[in-house]
């Protein structure tokens, strides 16, 4: 095959009919579209008089970034919230009708009296029921709507607020790195706006700013001191007023972006101290309101009990409702709480050299042969990729063996409750298969993800070393390739698999940034995926990359800095849940084999002797209380340990390896010992 040809070839046959869902899609959102602009040709002219009453609402759908001008949306906002009512009053006339006619008033009504200038209201007590409950839904359905639509704007105001300033100081760090090798801040910020997969809500900040001297003629000065009085981060307005000042005045622009870069590092430690400090409190409330506190209440239920008292309800509620539900609240907390990027780390674009799909030219075609053999080479090398590694999707992302684990634990628990049925005792018999099935789901879930966790952080740790060598030998006046050729050639530990696949694809003809961005979406962490970005930038800009490699460097050794911090500093407080769950079991436990123990012998006693009036002894199961302890074991085995993994290391995923060693424990204990 002419390889002149060959390229335009494969692109034609890689073009394929449009998926139906896309279609779909498209006609969803048109429908969508319509449905935003109906209620505007209807109140949009009224709304347009009434600006100045709504420059808050107007600022804030403007901080918010959403594409709506501010009467669409008030039009939008009154037409859907009359609707709403119009929805609640059609409901509140058919409840109506069904509380009146179908079931009738309740007694409590239908009985009420009073005095005799009153005494008229008993005459319409229908139509006045029936009126309370058409207002009451209208109003409710109604203002439901009102309110949220007004508080809408607002919520994605402080979700835009936070990702700014989680990104910030990373943000500065790229832009004093590329403004030490060279590049004008235009530039900078074209690079930066660039960069949203790493930089996210700043660099739309960034991008509002280029719009604004591009699309609007507007200079430097206008568009920095427009951002200043849009943007919802008070981190980013005191930014670009600074720099505003230092424009105006002159001075140096990359030395502003140093001290600036310093000032958020400090503040960043000061914040960390401050927040491990609130962990330290939410660690010492944890153990005191939801392991001592269940465990004192548990206590004196079993004692109140003893004594004849009904208190298995309570024992109930807080056994299957206090402790998870406070548990996972706990957890929610401290996710909000924790500062520093969260989530999944963004995948770098990368170009493609072939498409995902390629469509076969018609048979006729003289090099059918040719594309239908190299659509068969793909294949085979796709399934042989497969048997090498069947496990790498897993590895890459730990929860996918949810899906395999899933079903399986889903068929043990339904056979488990078909077998139960005929088990004379089915409590007793589903329980040890509701463990199995937990240990199915979380067991191979916690080995994966800290598999991932141990490969991810033994690399990282040698980033720090890598980009400083990569530095030193830029520095000499070696290009960025041949130093990267001399790392691959070196021994720098764990890292060095991932080097040589560096050199490989650009051995192979790669770009050395597209090389970079595909060793950054292999290992796939925050701190490689800011300093490979950083590193594409300033290779785009120029070929001296020595300063940046410095700065990514620090950049990196800091981070690392801050998560040894945090994990020294919480290491004691994960030992102290783990110690206050082994009071929790073991009190548990001796109250179980000893004065449960003493009490069910008693009942057994008075039983066989033929005594009466035992009243409680005579209803007396140990079996009963030994069910609920093992099942306050479990809950609170499996709680405790996603809290200390939130807590350690700030991620749910990383408490699975302790709530699979506290469920172990309990399980073993009420199981050799008790049960």
């Amino acid at each position: 095959m002419d390889d002149v040809n060959a390229e335009p070839k494969l692109e034609k046959a890689s073009k394929s009919k449009e998926p139906i869902f896309d279609v779909y899609s498209k006609k969803a959102k048109y429908l969508f579209h319509k449905l935003k602009m109906t209620p505007f040709i209807i109140l949009g002219d009224k709304m347009k008089k009434r600006e100045d009453q709504y420059y808050t609402l107007k600022k804030e759908l403007k901080q918010a970034r959403m594409s709506m001008s501010y009467e669409m949306y008030l039009s939008n906002i009154i037409f859907y919230s009359i609707l709403a009512g119009l929805v609640g009053a059609v409901l509140g006339l058919i409840v109506a009708f069904l509380v009146i006619v179908v079931i009738g008033l309740p007694d409590q009504i239908t009985n009420l009296t009073f005095t005799s200038k009153m005494a008229w209201i008993l005459d319409f007590k229908e139509l006045i029921v029936g009126a309370i409950i058409f207002i009451f839904l209208t109003l409710a359905l109604g203002g439901t709507t009102l309110i949220l639509f007004m508080l809408y704007p607002k919520f994605l105001v402080g979700e835009r607020k936070g990702a700014i300033d989680r990104n910030l100081p990373s943000a500065v760090t790229f832009m004093y790195a590329l403004s030490r090798s060279g590049m004008n801040i235009i530039e900078l910020f074209r690079a930066l706006s660039a960069s949203r997969y790493t930089y996210g809500e700043v660099s739309r900040e960034i991008e509002v700013i280029l719009r604004d001297m591009d699309y609007f003629g507007n200079d430097l000065r206008t568009a920095l001191h427009n951002i200043s009085e849009l943007t919802p981060s008070d981190k980013f307005q005191d930014l670009m007023y600074n720099l505003l000042t230092v424009i105006d005045s002159g001075g140096d622009i990359p030395t502003y972006f140093r001290d600036k870069s310093e000032q958020y590092a400090q503040s960043a430690k000061y914040e960390q101290k401050g927040f491990l400090e609130t962990l330290a409190l939410i660690a010492e409330s944890y153990v005191t309101a939801f392991v001592a506190g269940p465990l004192f209440i548990i206590i004196m239920g079993v004692m109140m009990s003893v004594m004849g008292s009904d208190t298995m309800l309570s024992l109930y509620a807080i056994v299957y409702m206090v402790i998870p539900v406070g548990s996972f609240m706990f957890v929610f907390m401290i996710g909000i709480m924790t500062p520093g990027a969260s989530g999944e780390p963004p995948l770098l674009p990368t170009k493609k050299l072939l498409p995902d799909e390629i469509e076969l030219p018609p048979e006729d075609d003289p090099d059918f042969k040719n594309f239908k053999s190299f659509v068969k080479s793909r294949k085979r090398l796709a399934f042989r990729k497969v048997l090498k590694d069947p496990l790498k999707t897993i590895k890459e992302k730990p929860t996918n063996i949810l899906i395999i684990t899933g079903p399986i634990a889903l068929i043990i628990l339904i056979a488990s409750v078909l077998s139960a049925l005929q088990a004379p005792n089915f409590i007793d018999f589903i329980d040890d298969r509701i463990v199995y099935a937990i240990y199915i789901i979380i067991v191979p879930l916690a080995f994966f993800h800290e598999m991932k966790n141990f490969k991810q952080k033994r690399m990282q740790n040698q980033i720090p070393d890598f980009l400083k060598k990569l530095a030193s030998t830029n520095q000499t006046g070696m290009a960025l390739r041949d130093s990267i050729a001399l790392m691959a050639r070196s021994k720098i530990g764990h890292l060095s698999k991932q080097i040589r696949l560096v050199w490989k694809d650009i051995d192979w003809g790669l770009d050395i940034n597209t090389s970079l961005a595909r060793f950054s979406n292999r290992i796939r962490t925050h701190t490689v995926v800011r300093a490979i970005t950083l590193i594409t930038k300033a290779n785009e800009s120029s070929g001296d990359v020595g300063e940046v490699l410095l700065v990514a460097a620090r950049d990196a050794s800091f981070e690392q800095e801050m998560g040894k911090e945090r994990s020294t500093n919480m290491l004691i407080y994960i030992v102290i849940i783990y110690i206050s769950f082994m009071v929790f079991v073991g009190v548990v436990y001796v109250i179980s084999t000893t004065f449960l123990a003493e009490m069910a012998n008693a009942a057994e006693q008075m039983a066989a002797s033929g005594a009466q009036g035992g009243g409680f002894m005579e209803e007396f199961d140990i079996n009963v209380f030994n069910r609920l302890f093992f099942h306050a074991a479990v809950i609170q085995g499996v709680c405790s340990g996603l809290i200390g993994g939130v807590m350690g290391e700030g991620s749910v995923l990383s408490g699975l390896k302790h709530s699979t060693i506290m469920l172990t424990v309990a399980y073993l204990l009420f199981t050799l010992a008790v049960l």
